[in-house]
């Protein structure tokens, strides 16, 4: 009965918010300001505000999403441990099965693995690779669209 009181004094000081903004020709903004103020009488009216009412002072919910935390609680807590591994207990983690294909299999370049020798510099300076090779094709197209 309180909550339905509630609403309905937050609706009429809304409509006469909105009653003043439209005697200052403000009309768009009283029309939103009166469709906002209408939105809490609605809900009394559908039974919202009862079933939400009934729900929030009922001590037996509050129970109910206690419970809820706690076993979200207790799911975010194994995930950890999992992720972690075992390491309180000594066991080594379980390295994940390698599917032949899958793109874990072949992430790394073949010529990664292979030691890099470099070119040995007796005092001479190596010349640099021609980039205008690189770029024929670029040029081509550049040169046919008359850039």
């Amino acid at each position: 009965m309180l909550a339905e009181t509630i609403c309905s004094a937050v609706s009429v000081a809304g409509l006469g918010i909105a009653a003043v903004t439209a005697y200052r020709k403000r009309f768009l903004a009283a029309t939103r300001i009166a469709a906002y103020a209408l939105v809490p009488v609605a809900l009394v009216m559908t039974g919202f505000v009862e079933w939400v009412s009934g729900m929030v002072f009922d001590p037996t919910v509050w129970a109910g999403f206690g419970l809820l935390g706690l076993s979200w609680l207790l799911f975010m807590t194994t995930r950890a441990v999992e992720r972690r591994g075992l390491a309180a207990s000594g066991e080594p983690r379980k390295p994940a099965k390698k599917v032949k294909g899958s793109p874990a299999a072949g992430a790394v370049a073949p010529a990664a693995s292979a030691p890099s020798l470099g070119t040995a510099r007796s005092g001479s300076q190596t010349q640099p690779a021609a980039p205008a090779e690189d770029f024929s094709d670029i040029e081509a197209i550049l040169k046919k669209h008359g850039i």
